[in-house]
């Protein structure tokens, strides 16, 4: 899961981690450097040209050839001489740069190893649409979900959330690296089929530190009964990790309408995307709606859709906000025992400084489902902007926990709260990762910067694609508990340059 690794000389970079090492000793390298050092060891040999260079340091971002200069200057300083007493770097003029020393490939750095969890661990593995139809493709998707879900809600199993499980779609399973990765012992793997109004799933439980298969089943059984078969496989595995579970939990409401339900699925894959994707789900959840006008998922989702709506134009608007506040009530009222509502419902609440309600709903929605990763993930943005910031850093710790591979907003969520706490270069190398540095994250990471003094570009590139961004309308409209805790980020916000 990570990239490959370099060594050279006394030297060993890893682009993914983030780092250069000196004889195992950490080098001083910032972003840019890296970034830079990053596309020419991995290509040695070769004259990389001057804008594929830039492209690779600054992604998107138009900048002057000399901060290029300046760059490779640094980096040469950094390195210093090659065995040979040459350079590492050498200058094709008016063409580029050429790294010209000799490089191994290690592979990829391991994870730090997850421990196991103190109760039964699992993840749920994307099944495989083994139809020829790939239009049947969400459908296979939506299963895996949903059975992610309905083990997400037994207290006695931790399980894996959606966003890691399928990081391993489309990918040959290795049971024991996977397990290794996720820090799971269990993993329940199958295949779909869904032809002519009906469905064949094939499924199988594995211990995946001794390799053994703990239970195995194959359904046949008429589309209209795909619910069923997914709480008997529910029921299955709690039985192979618990024994008889006692009591069950709370059922589920399923949708009425099987079009509706894949409306839903292959919207949820839109919501995390660009502005003309959420379009494109608010269509679908709309329509998802009129054909199932009971069902809670799509309330939830349309909800959500709303608020990345108010992400994607840079804030929400009263009527935006006010819709979608009733969009989440809606879901909760047709299903009260889904945690996924619940959250989404708090959240909002809480946008609304209705905080009381907004906290009842937190608690109820982890007392539903304590596998909840996005949850935790919500928590802790809200604890930290409420002051509480050792409990808004131990609960996105704990939604890392059950999503490893999370979506990018936990990163923006954990160096928010690295900010709060006082530890800029923790939140900046947060903030500089892959999976967030070109989201709206930057604001948090200009006002790190600011607190070292450090955050005059960071600012430009943020404002570039947040134009209308004003410090007192964030504060505004942010779920401020704590006027010490605000006074801090807008302290942060204007050491950086921020607008006002």
């Amino acid at each position: 899961m990570q990239e490959t690794r370099f060594a050279f000389g006394p030297f060993v970079l890893d682009p993914g981690a983030g780092t250069l090492l000196r004889d195992d000793d950490p080098v001083a390298i910032g972003y840019r450097g890296l970034k830079l050092l990053a596309a020419l060891v991995g290509r040695p040999g070769e004259v990389l040209g001057k804008a594929e260079l830039m492209d690779a340091a600054w992604p998107g971002t138009a900048v002057e050839e000399g901060n290029l200069t300046v760059q490779i200057a640094q980096l040469r300083k950094l390195l210093g001489p090659a065995a040979d007493g040459g350079e590492w770097i050498s200058t094709v003029p008016r063409v580029g740069y050429r790294f010209i020393g000799s490089t191994r490939k290690l592979g990829a750095a391991k994870r730090r190893p997850l421990s196991l969890p103190d109760k039964p661990s699992i993840a749920v593995l994307p099944f495989v649409n083994v139809s020829n139809d790939p239009e049947q493709e969400p459908f296979t998707d939506g299963l895996t979900e949903d059975l992610i879900t309905d083990l997400s809600r037994i207290p006695g199993l931790f399980v894996i959330a959606r966003n890691s499980s399928f990081v391993y779609k489309g990918k040959a399973v290795d049971v024991r690296a996977i397990a290794d990765d996720l820090g799971v012992r269990y993993l329940l793997e199958g295949s779909a089929r869904r032809t002519a109004g009906r469905v064949r799933i094939n499924a199988q439980l594995v211990d995946a530190s001794s390799g053994d298969h703990l239970w195995a089943e194959r359904f046949d059984r008429e589309l209209e009964d795909i619910f069923a078969v997914q709480d008997e496989v529910t029921g299955k595995i709690v039985e192979a990790l618990l024994g008889q579970l006692r009591p069950p939990p709370l059922p589920r409401k399923r949708p009425g309408n099987i079009d509706a339900y894949d409306l839903c699925v292959r919207a949820r894959r839109l919501m995390d995307d660009t502005p003309q994707a959420a379009q494109e789900a608010h269509l679908m959840l709309t329509r998802a709606v009129s054909l199932d006008p009971d069902y809670a998922d799509a309330y939830r989702w349309l909800a959500m859709n709303h608020w990345m709506g108010w992400v994607h134009s840079g804030g929400p608007t009263e009527a935006a906000r006010s819709l979608a506040l009733e969009l989440a009530r809606k879901a909760v009222t047709i299903d009260p025992t889904d945690a996924g509502s619940r959250w989404i419902l708090a959240y909002l609440l809480a946008y609304e400084h209705s905080f009381t309600e907004a906290d009842a709903e937190f608690a109820k929605a982890i007392e539903l489902d304590p596998n909840e990763a996005d949850t935790w993930a919500a928590l802790s943005d809200i604890e930290v902007l409420a002051g509480r910031v050792e409990e808004g850093l131990k609960h996105i710790r704990k939604a890392f926990r059950l999503n490893p591979f999370p979506a990018s907003w936990y990163y923006l969520t954990l160096g928010q709260a690295q900010y709060a706490a006082g530890d800029y270069a923790a939140a900046i190398e947060t903030l500089r990762s892959d999976e967030t540095y070109r989201t709206s994250s930057r604001r948090f990471l200009a006002a790190s910067l600011a607190q070292l003094d450090e955050a005059r570009t960071e600012v430009e590139l943020f404002l570039v694609a947040n134009p209308g961004f004003t410090i007192r309308h964030w504060a505004a409209t942010e779920p401020f508990r704590d006027d010490a805790m605000l006074a801090h980020f807008v302290d942060g916000f204007r050491k950086a340059g921020l607008p006002e």
